[in-house]
């Protein structure tokens, strides 16, 4: 197939990329000039495992290749829009602008045979909005959800765990060609739903509002055993052998972010409020209030734990990115921890293996290394944010040996706590002191 991506950010890159392993001839188009230089010399502008052989092996191929020129999409007839739908600047609703402009840039390009596929995430009601636009020009339009996680992107994108097509009523035709594009996926028997646009929309914040309830639930709970002494994690291990709940994110931490889940939630309530539909999502909000409030509570361990003020202290913050296996840093509870320890007068040293350049210019008054090695030397406590395993993997002996005061705060209860003890540490986790 001859296949255009229009938007060549995390989502577009990967999809490009992938789309060209599997055969296709692929064009990714972006606005940003020194993005698209970097994926043209085989150099993603930001870290996925797995990224860089494969845009490499792709552009060698030559079957993959970018650039800024949106009339190459004149020579595709299957065109994927994979532009963002950030947060808007003054509420919570996604800012719809990049995918307008997409469709505006594209519509002279497309007519009669060809299938414009949405992957971005988008307010329930706007793809039968676009469409009318898209089937002016005699093309077709099909709502394709992405469901990509961090650090998977590549395995999620050329083996998706399920395929959605949202299109109109008996458009088969559509249908057709994503089964075309997508045949390797197809063949490993990957289930296929088709349905409508609204359907397909609501797929992936519907799914991402069940994430980030479970783990909101399971961090309300870790609030609970908190004030009665319960330990969370073996709470967790015993509701999650129920078939009808499961143990995959039931982990009490401090919480959910990236660029998905919270802006996500966020935008589908105030989509849902203004379909006079607002208390159907309205325990959204809670979830977002729990998720928040673990991150204070990291705040207020740390102060506890040296004598009601932090001070002054040395803290050594392990991760700022939002999750380990990426750079990405929107919406870090390990970065927010950070910024609010140095807000409190603490002197933080933040270690990250990928993240560092990215906070960085996010939050430029705090110090980063990547060794935690330098962040640890001297440090009065330690807090470990992100479940790098670099750091879920230190020696709590040999980690003694660097600290000034021998305790950490473990934000992911991703150490083991037996072994840290053991070792001389005082040990505060997330429900489970």
């Amino acid at each position: 197939m001859r296949i255009s991506v229009i938007g060549c950010g995390y989502l577009g890159a990967v999809h490009a990329s992938a789309m060209a392993k599997l055969g296709h001839d692929v064009v990714g188009i972006d606005v940003d000039t020194a993005k698209i230089d970097r994926l043209s010399a085989g150099e993603p502008p930001f870290f996925e495992p797995g990224l860089p052989e494969l845009l490499t092996a792709s552009i060698a191929s030559g079957r993959l290749r970018f650039t800024t020129d949106v009339a190459a999409a004149a020579e595709a007839t299957v065109h994927f829009i994979a532009v963002g739908t950030p947060q808007t600047a003054d509420g919570n609703a996604a800012d719809l602008r990049f995918v307008n402009a997409a469709i505006d840039e594209l519509l002279p390009y497309i007519g009669p045979g060809h299938v414009i596929a949405g992957k971005s995430t988008v307010p329930v009601g706007t793809a039968a909005r676009l469409a009318e636009r898209i089937e002016a020009t005699g093309a077709r339009l099909v709502w394709n959800p992405e469901f990509l996680r961090e650090g998977y992107a590549v395995h999620d994108t050329v083996e998706p765990d399920r395929l959605v097509y949202g299109l109109r009523a008996g458009d088969e035709a559509s249908a057709a060609v994503l089964d075309e594009v997508y045949a390797h996926a197809l063949e490993l028997g990957t289930p296929r739903i088709v349905t409508d646009f609204a359907t397909a929309e609501l797929v992936k914040v519907s799914a991402n509002a069940f994430l980030a309830t479970k783990i909101s639930f399971i961090n309300a709970m870790a609030e609970i055993a908190e004030a009665t002494g319960a330990d969370v994690t073996q709470l967790a291990d015993a509701i999650g052998h129920d078939t009808r709940i499961g143990r995959r994110f039931l982990n009490a931490g401090v919480g959910f972010g990236g660029g998905c889940l919270p802006k996500d939630i966020r935008a589908f309530t105030a989509r849902a409020e203004e379909l006079g539909r607002g208390e159907s999502v309205a325990f959204l909000k809670e979830v977002d209030s729990i998720n928040l409030r673990r991150r204070r509570r990291v705040a207020d361990l740390a102060m506890a734990e040296l004598g009601g003020s932090v001070n002054g202290k040395k803290i050594a913050v392990l991760g700022v990115t939002f999750k380990p296996h990426s750079d990405d840093v929107r919406d870090s509870p390990a970065l927010d921890v950070a910024v609010s320890l140095k807000g409190l007068g603490a002197h933080v040293v933040a270690a990250d293996p990928k993240g560092v350049a990215n906070a960085r210019l996010r939050h430029p008054q705090l110090d980063y290394v990547e060794d935690a090695t330098d962040a640890l030397s001297g440090a009065d406590l330690v807090v470990l944010v992100t479940e790098w395993p670099e750091y879920t993997g230190l020696d709590p002996v040999a980690t003694r040996e660097l600290v000034a005061g021998a305790i950490v705060i473990d934000g992911r209860n991703a150490l083991d706590r037996d072994a840290w003890i053991a070792a001389g540490w005082r040990y505060r986790g997330m429900g489970r002191d």
